[in-house]
């Protein structure tokens, strides 16, 4: 495909003025493939991974597609719906549209869970040409009557095998009942499991098949190692590298944010070392600067999120450092493979909190092998144990199935949850353990008689 470049394959003046804006310049073997067919109208099967393009691949036909068109979507519609498994993705395509489509004027707008609907509504009020979505809340939306997807012409599946992986293919069916049936449908998957297979058949008429063959998955020449620690500890663990590593001459360090990136630079330049960052948010002169000072080595580190990185192709990086693992794994071997360029040697760091196991988990299945861990794994940073027998109480001689939980003790220590006819205390008082459990006991009243004798009242 080295002859073949965005122009050739039909894209648009102001989208190619878009991509020579971002040194896109020859399209991927993906892109070279969908992007005429998707001109043309056809539905497209993607067999491809993350990593390999796909997001330009169907997004510059799309953006052409309703550029030409420009009919109005109406109150609460859509013209275009893409669909995405996860909150990052759905934002990382949305970022990604609006680079390619700076100089066509089309309205988009982002709809996922775990922020407030009120102002995902409000975008949805008078319409837009293209919804980017996952699947949980956008079906509430629909639901609530606050989306209409009856005019959206164009759906586009991201990552189908991960929406099955993740439970939403069902969510997924019923939003593409509420779609016309007169419709371009295009399907993106790295894997094609039966389900999947299932919904082409369903969504899908008679479409050209694009199958990518991966690239090797990461580089030989990357040393990759692990360090477990808190979140808290990071930036102290960032720092000590830095100050105890002359190697580490051009580094770049992945945030999971632009706010962490920012946190992060602003961090490293109060502790003396020289850093920039650069993410969505920065202006296009901005981060040429920063990209500029990188590349002649007037700053040592260059802070980035994921979005920002894909600008990023300068030789001689020494370290990546992820200082926050990536949700999607094939996120970590597009961040590592920012080194060892040109056939050189590089080295990929990554920080893992406890919290962040999961993703260390998806990353080393997806590279086929471990992490170098450095220093030995704190035991917080241990993966949870699955077993769900009680933890070993060395005070409680209670035999396994005769332990209490929380809930029954708090009813049998408080009257109010008492049964009618219920002895309160009189067998719990002949069980020495509840003193041992430092379990709190109901106050028991007593009265003496003249003989100094005792009984409980």
């Amino acid at each position: 495909m080295t002859d073949v470049t965005f122009e050739s394959l039909g894209v648009s003046e102001p989208l190619l003025r878009a991509l020579a804006a971002e040194n896109y310049t020859h399209p991927t073997p993906i892109q070279g493939k969908a992007i005429p067919a998707i001109l043309e109208g056809r539905d497209v099967l993607g067999l491809a991974q993350t990593g390999t393009g796909k997001t330009a691949a169907f997004g510059l036909p799309l953006l052409q597609r309703l550029s030409e068109d420009r009919s109005v979507a109406g109150p609460k519609a859509t013209r275009a719906l893409i669909l995405a498994p996860t909150r990052e993705l759905a934002v990382q395509i949305s970022d990604s549209l609006k680079t390619y489509g700076r100089h066509l004027h089309l309205r988009s707008t982002v709809i996922l869970g775990g922020v407030s609907q009120n102002k995902q509504v409000e975008a949805m009020k008078n319409g837009v040409d293209i919804l980017v979505a996952t699947p949980g809340r956008l079906l509430d939306l629909v639901r609530q009557k606050q989306v209409r997807l009856d005019k959206a012409a164009t759906l586009v599946l991201d990552e189908a095998d991960r929406m099955f992986d993740m439970g939403f293919i069902k969510d997924v069916r019923k939003l593409i009942s509420f779609l016309p049936k007169d419709r371009l449908s295009l399907l993106f998957s790295a894997t094609m499991p039966k389900e999947v297979a299932h919904l082409c058949d369903e969504v899908l008429r008679d479409p050209v098949r694009i199958e990518v063959t991966p690239k090797k998955v990461a580089a030989d020449a990357i040393e990759q190692t692990l360090y477990h620690v808190a979140v808290a500890d990071k930036r102290g663990l960032l720092h000590k590298l830095l100050r105890d590593n002359d190697a580490m001459n051009r580094v770049i360090v992945f945030t999971r944010t632009k706010h962490g990136a920012n946190k992060v630079e602003d961090q490293l330049n109060k502790a003396g070392f020289s850093a920039d960052a650069i993410h969505g948010n920065k202006s296009q002169n901005a981060r040429q600067r920063a990209l500029e000072a990188f590349r002649s080595g007037d700053i040592r580190v260059l802070v980035a999120t994921d979005i920002a990185a894909r600008r990023i192709d300068i030789d001689d990086i020494s370290h990546v450092v992820n200082f926050d693992l990536p949700h999607e794994p094939e996120s970590y071997v597009h961040r590592i493979g920012r080194t060892a360029r040109a056939g050189a040697q590089g080295i990929a760091i990554a920080f893992c909190a406890p919290e962040e196991r999961a993703q260390l988990k998806a990353i080393e299945k997806l590279i086929r092998q471990p992490l170098t861990v450095i220093g030995t794994p704190p035991i917080e940073a241990m993966p949870a144990q699955e077993s769900h027998a009680p933890r070993h109480n060395p005070h409680n001689n209670r035999p396994h199935g005769h332990k209490k939980h929380a809930h029954e003790r708090n009813m049998h220590n408080n009257p109010a949850h008492k049964p009618h006819g219920e002895k309160r205390d009189g067998q719990a008082a002949n069980n020495s353990n509840d003193n041992n459990n430092n379990r709190p006991r109901r106050r028991r009243k007593f009265r003496g008689n003249r003989n100094g004798q005792q009984r409980a009242a």
